[in-house]
């Protein structure tokens, strides 16, 4: 069941207004489908967009933000629910804790990261939550090539490369999340252990 759902994206809001749109059109998506929005926490950038959008159209926002960065990142105080906690960690271990699934809006190097981190724990079989990416004006385009080049040279199983659901639509992506299933069969991180 989705309940709750943590986005990635950018304390910045880019170079298009199409990012601030997506970022818009998904907190009133989560609102309207009574999903509530778990983020990082920030009144700025993309950020902030999707905070505010999801709390204008009644919904439910959870914020998670390190101490350290609560002032650099101006912290959001009209969520629903702001925690503050020690350490970036501790802050991507509460998000995760809290979220039955998990979407990449455009950002930075700390999109990347936690998206990148989710799919990982995902792989590892840490957890079985589905992980998305709003696809949009074709930001993630390099990314998704990167990962199918990632299986072609065997780094990367097919598998867990098809685990990532893509869309260019909020309502989209959120009817994949809500529409996933875990694999029923447990597929090993591991391309080549048993060729040695």
């Amino acid at each position: 069941m989705l309940r709750r759902v943590c986005v990635f994206c950018g304390s910045s809001q880019g170079a298009r207004p199409a990012y601030g749109d997506a970022a818009t059109k998904l907190g009133v998506t989560l609102a309207r489908r009574s999903i509530e929005l778990v983020y990082g926490g920030g009144n700025i950038g993309l950020m902030g967009v999707l905070a505010d959008a999801t709390l204008a159209a009644g919904g439910k926002v959870i914020g998670v933000i390190p101490e350290s960065l609560r002032r650099l990142e101006v912290a959001h105080e009209g969520l629903s629910d702001l925690r503050v906690v020690h350490s970036m960690h501790e802050r991507k271990a509460v998000m995760a804790d809290l979220s039955d699934g998990f979407v990449a809006l455009p950002g930075g190097l700390g999109t990347f990261e936690e998206l990148l981190e989710i799919m990982t724990w995902s792989q590892l079989g840490i957890h079985n939550k589905p992980v998305g990416l709003l696809d949009v004006a074709g930001y993630f385009d390099a990314l998704v090539a990167l990962l199918q080049h990632a299986v072609a040279e065997k780094f990367l199983r097919i598998e867990h490369y098809r685990q990532l659901l893509v869309a260019t639509e909020p309502d989209a992506l959120v009817e994949q999340l809500a529409a996933y299933r875990p694999p029923l069969s447990d597929v090993a991180k591991w391309i080549d252990r048993d060729q040695r």
